[in-house]
């Protein structure tokens, strides 16, 4: 458990984020997560875990294994569930907020893929590649 709460503050410290930044962009208590990362409290539920994977610039598998949610072969969602739930995190970043929202459900697989690919490639920020 201490691992993944000093993991949490390691990420957060590379993005120069205070815990009150964080809770500002993911709605996620800074109280809570200071408990977490002081190991307080074990390892937060993967939805919680889902929103915090873009602001740290984390893959969610890799914050899922680390939290001890998953082995490396193992996998909690197929791959439709895994790009929309990314499709939906570029939507809700504020630095690139630009253009019309789309439809996540209008899109295919591909086109999710593809636009998953481009926002990770411009912002280097990784959704869904390890």
């Amino acid at each position: 458990m201490s691992h993944f709460g000093e993991y949490l503050r390691v990420l957060r410290g590379k993005q120069r984020m205070s815990l009150r930044d964080v809770e500002r962009r993911t709605g996620v208590s800074n109280a809570y997560l200071g408990q977490i990362e002081q190991s307080k409290r074990p390892p937060p539920h993967p939805n919680i875990l889902k929103k915090l994977a873009p602001i740290y610039d984390v893959s969610v598998d890799e914050l899922m294994r680390v939290a001890g949610y998953l082995d490396e072969a193992q996998s909690l969602w197929d791959e439709v569930d895994r790009l929309r739930w990314a499709v939906d995190a570029i939507q809700r970043d504020r630095e690139h907020a630009y253009g019309a929202r789309l439809d996540v459900e209008g899109l295919t697989p591909e086109v999710m893929r593809f636009i998953v690919h481009m926002y990770e490639k411009a912002t280097g920020k990784k959704l869904l590649s390890k």
